[in-house]
């Protein structure tokens, strides 16, 4: 199994401290935990994209080129590229460029985006967004692909004979759909052969594991072969420690906190209690052993060979959270290699354009 660090580069008070720090402190925490991902030998780090608040993440290309800047081996995921929201000419742009400056470490999940700001600001509705992300990547998978496109839309203006540059380093990129609570997405990545990755950190299990299995059945129905879908899978919060009393112990306030805060924003509340996360939700909190077979038995429901956790410490004190991944790295992640096999990503095609130093 591969595993991934993904942050939507939330901007709040520390759960438990109440302290917010500067945003520029907030952004290099961003980067310092993607050297520290690479260091402890995570297979990928990834940012997503939001253009309201609590996020500081509404522009993933300069965050992942400055990690890239800062790392050398681990794959550059966004964590989701909105498409919907963009146009998909510069997108296109953007993510070419940051392809090279990588050195070919660049990994895509699309999706649709959220969120009634980000609606306003980009004049996306509720009606049309998913014929945009649809439109939006049908425009850029032609663009990666094609040295020329003429191409027609709803969304933006025709093209004619057009030439984008740089073109990518990557040929073809692997482009993931990113899949929360539609089968719209999962439809759009079964079509073209794409693999999928769930969020599965809202809920229980089920509605995500519905959605997974309508992308196998709608991947067979335009007929690929079911041997090569490929999905991935969140968690919706992860701390390891030597005994489950102690994981849970340290953990317990975060999670409090965090209902203190969905009771503030009017946000509906899952699971009432840690106790309640931990045995219905993805929530990773407990002995290395008990999250094992926690993300075997989520194995099995979802057949995937692709894993997140959060890459903030979120509440955790900076020793906890390297502990934590420390711990994850020694003694959870080489049973779950051994035991789930998984594709590989690809190595970097090029040394980075940036050294470490720079």
């Amino acid at each position: 199994m591969k595993v991934l660090l993904i942050t939507l580069i939330t901007h709040l008070p520390d759960p438990v401290t109440g302290v917010r720090v500067p945003t520029t402190q907030r952004f290099a925490e961003v980067v310092a935990n993607a050297v520290l991902a690479e260091e402890l030998g995570f297979d990928g780090y990834g940012v997503g994209e939001r253009h309201e608040r609590p996020f500081i993440s509404s522009s993933p290309p300069v965050v992942l080129s400055h990690i890239a800047a800062k790392t050398s081996r681990i794959r550059l995921f966004t964590a989701v590229t909105t498409l919907s929201l963009l146009d998909p000419v510069r997108a296109y742009e953007d993510y070419a460029t940051l392809d090279h400056l990588s050195g070919g470490r660049l990994e895509l999940i699309i999706g649709k985006g959220n969120g009634s700001a980000q609606a306003q600001l980009f004049h996306v509705t509720a009606q049309d967004q998913w014929d945009r992300n649809r439109e939006g990547y049908e425009l850029f998978r032609r663009l990666w692909r094609e040295d020329r496109v003429t191409w027609d839309g709803a969304f933006r203006p025709a093209l004619t004979d057009a030439e984008t540059w740089p073109r990518p380093l990557q040929q073809p990129i692997r482009v993931w759909h990113g899949s929360a609570t539609s089968r719209a997405s999962v439809d759009l990545a079964a079509f073209y052969g794409d693999p999928l990755f769930s969020a599965n950190v809202s809920n229980p299990i089920e509605p995500y594991a519905e959605l997974v299995d309508h992308y196998r059945e709608r991947w067979a129905y335009y007929g690929h072969d079911p041997a090569e879908a490929l999905v991935g899978a969140g968690h919706a919060g992860y701390y390891a420690a030597s005994t489950s009393q102690a994981a849970v112990a340290a953990y317990r306030p975060i999670f409090e906190a965090r209902l203190k805060a969905f009771a503030r924003l009017g946000v509906p509340v899952v699971f009432p209690t840690v106790e309640d996360a931990i045995e219905r939700s993805s929530l990773l909190v407990g002995s290395p052993q008990q999250i094992t077979e926690k993300i075997l038995r989520y194995r099995e429901r979802f057949g995937h060979e692709v894993m997140h956790l959060p890459a903030d410490a979120d509440g955790l004190t900076p020793a906890q959270h390297r502990a934590s991944l420390e711990l994850f790295q020694s003694e959870i992640a080489p049973v779950l290699r051994t035991r789930i096999p998984s594709r590989p990503f690809g190595s970097p095609l090029l040394p980075p354009l940036v050294s470490q130093e720079a």
